[in-house]
């Protein structure tokens, strides 16, 4: 972990697990001795309303409570929020971003403009999470692919984590999911 706190916004719609990306990346951190704050931010809560999810982390005690306005990454699961949520406010220069889209160029054109320094992260993880774990949630594959462009916290730390989560078969079938996304993320700076 490079810098000396990471703040992580993640966005999605209920029921498409954008707490438990969160606290899957909270808990990766953790496993590398860092210490963490995970935690959502619910509008209506309903499936398929608009949700957001926070992690923020460091190798140092912190005492920084709040949401995270000025994120140095932001994980976008579900791709139709863009035009909707501003998923880039607050996003700090030298950032990243990470879209779950299967066509980059729609992707580039919806975001417009980013802050300067900031790379960019598509994949079809959607795709993968329907043919790898059989199911169109695509939480754990978004950070396959933040992981493959940070390296804040190591892949197989992510991995670990997922067995903290999920049972077999479910986290098995994730974690070949995250080394996949890992693999395929196009990345564009």
């Amino acid at each position: 972990m490079p810098k000396e706190i990471i703040d992580v916004r993640f966005h999605g719609r209920g029921g498409q697990g954008v707490v438990t990306g969160a606290r899957i990346l909270a808990e990766a951190a953790l496993l590398e001795g860092g210490f963490v704050h995970s935690f959502p931010s619910f509008g209506p809560e309903r499936e398929g309303a608009p949700v957001a999810g926070f992690t923020r982390f460091s190798k140092k005690p912190f005492t920084v409570k709040t949401e995270i306005y000025q994120p140095e990454g932001v994980v976008v699961i579900d791709s139709t929020l863009l035009g909707t949520v501003d998923v880039l406010q607050g996003l700090k220069d030298n950032g990243v971003v990470i879209i779950n889209h299967s066509d980059d160029t729609i992707v580039r054109k919806k975001l417009g403009k980013l802050p300067p320094g900031t790379k960019l992260g598509i994949l079809d993880g959607t795709s993968i999470a329907k043919e790898v774990i059989g199911r169109p949630i695509a939480n754990t594959i978004c950070l396959g692919s933040l992981i493959r462009i940070t390296e804040w916290v190591k892949l197989e730390s992510i991995l670990r984590s997922v067995d903290k989560i999920f049972r077999d078969p479910i986290a098995e079938k994730n974690k070949d999911a995250i080394q996949r996304a890992h693999e395929e993320v196009k990345i564009f700076e």
